[in-house]
């Protein structure tokens, strides 16, 4: 199982990014996705999770500015980031509570991350 990341970039504060991360591999269920960040000298962050079913959860200092979504389809999920300050610079992991068979509880899974920058 693999997640994938993209999207990153460096961006002007206000402006906005897309990121996706897609899951790949033998994949029976994926339960929650999300995106997580680490800013330098800080510990790994909650940024959104969105549940298979669709419920969403975001930190309190992305709220209103974040969009979390899902395509089941393509295993894949998506933050859209708009309004973006310096604060928001960070490398942006995807996690995925998966299970690759029907035989095996769930497991999270993280993608390799993916840099947003944040600068004038």
């Amino acid at each position: 199982v693999q997640l994938q990341a993209s999207g990153g970039g460096l961006v002007q504060p206000g402006g906005s990014l897309q990121l996706s991360c897609a899951a790949s591999g033998r994949i029976f269920r994926i339960n929650d996705m999300g995106w997580y960040r680490q800013a330098p000298g800080k510990q790994r962050e909650l940024v959104a999770r969105i549940t298979s079913g669709g419920s969403k959860t975001y930190a309190d200092s992305v709220k209103g500015r974040s969009l979390i979504s899902r395509d089941n389809v393509k295993k894949t999920v998506y933050l859209q980031m708009n309004s973006l300050k310096l604060e928001d610079t960070a490398v942006y992991y995807c996690n995925a509570d998966l299970s690759s068979t029907q035989y095996v509880n769930p497991s999270a899974y993280w993608g390799q991350g993916t840099q947003v920058t944040v600068s004038s």
